[in-house]
């Protein structure tokens, strides 16, 4: 598989592994099956793995670090974040977690983007992941935290990357305005946006991807399917859209994208994969991976040839801003 890098940020292949789904996000997920989806997306060459504290309260990192522990560590990217730090809750532990996840509420997440909190957070992520280094560690979802995350937060990032116990530090986050600010005002190396450069959504042209472009920080796209509704050849009335019920109009447009696609031979996720690859500013895009055979349609969707003439098509139609 094709790697990009910026002079900022190691070299990421061109789809990454999101790790949100073997943490049980939405439904469970057994151990075995999470350990054959990491190893079905390293056969398929895949070497860039995210996760983070938040997917299933530790237990993505867990399994991550588990599934890669026998690989030779200078042969992929990890990236993990910060900013929510996980509180032993015994009184909840006879519940489940109510933010999305399949997994007894045993502990509790606190945000906290304080030098103390990010320390504590990497710390803890390094004995969940059981290595000693992480490759990127991005502030999450600092959207009403700006101040903490932007300052003491990205400091203490920094702190680390100076220290070798991190090699790259950004943010990550589902808008792209406040992460062009991180790029304007901070001293990141990469950020990772979802859900706001995909077929449907292209935000993140305004302002994020010329200002990486400028400063030389790498982009991650990730959440390209927009939660789902770009995920299948043909979406049906109702698919999900940034994790709610998409509204007609988005799914007509979905399917006038897919006319256009399917007379080059080309279906809606493929083209959903291919189209924040277009960009020289973004490194890699995140795929979220539950299974092998998620991983393995991945690398084929990945590798399914788009002709440039369909991309001036959908932009032509009016159905692709760019």
């Amino acid at each position: 598989m094709r790697t990009r890098a910026t002079p900022k940020t190691p070299a990421l292949t061109e789809i990454g592994f999101g790790g949100a789904q073997i943490g049980n996000l939405g439904r469970e997920v057994d151990d075995a099956t999470a350990r054959g989806a990491v190893d079905a997306a390293w056969d398929a060459g895949i070497r860039y793995f995210d996760t983070a504290p938040h997917y299933g309260l530790g237990l993505s990192e867990r399994r991550l670090g588990a599934a890669l522990r026998d690989r030779p560590r200078e042969e992929y990217v990890l990236s993990t974040k910060v900013g929510r730090l996980l509180v032993d809750s015994p009184g909840t532990a006879h519940r489940p977690d109510d933010d999305g996840f399949a997994v007894p509420a045993s502990v509790v997440r606190r945000w906290d983007f304080s030098r103390d909190g990010v320390l504590r957070s990497i710390e803890e992520s390094l004995g969940r992941l059981g290595v000693d280094r992480i490759d990127i560690a991005y502030l999450h979802d600092p959207d009403e935290h700006w101040d903490d995350a932007s300052t003491t937060g990205v400091g203490a990032l920094i702190e680390l990357r100076e220290q070798g116990v991190v090699r790259a530090v950004g943010a990550g986050m589902n808008q792209a305005s406040v992460l062009a600010d991180f790029v304007e005002r901070c001293d990141v190396d990469i950020v990772m946006v979802a859900g706001r450069y995909t077929l449907l959504d292209d935000a993140a042209a305004e302002r994020l991807l010329p200002l990486a472009a400028e400063r030389g920080v790498g982009v991650v796209a990730a959440a390209v399917y927009n939660s789902g509704l770009l995920s299948v050849p043909r979406p049906a009335p109702g698919a999900s859209y940034d994790y709610t019920s998409a509204p007609d109009e988005l799914v007509d447009r979905a399917h006038r994208i897919a006319d256009i696609c399917e007379r080059y031979g080309v279906d809606l996720p493929s083209a959903a994969i291919a189209h924040p690859l277009r960009r020289d500013e973004v490194v890699s895009v995140v795929v979220g991976i539950r299974t092998a055979a998620q991983a393995e349609s991945t690398l084929e969707r990945y590798r399914a040839r788009v002709p440039e003439e369909m991309w001036r098509e959908l932009t032509a139609a009016g159905v692709v801003a760019q």
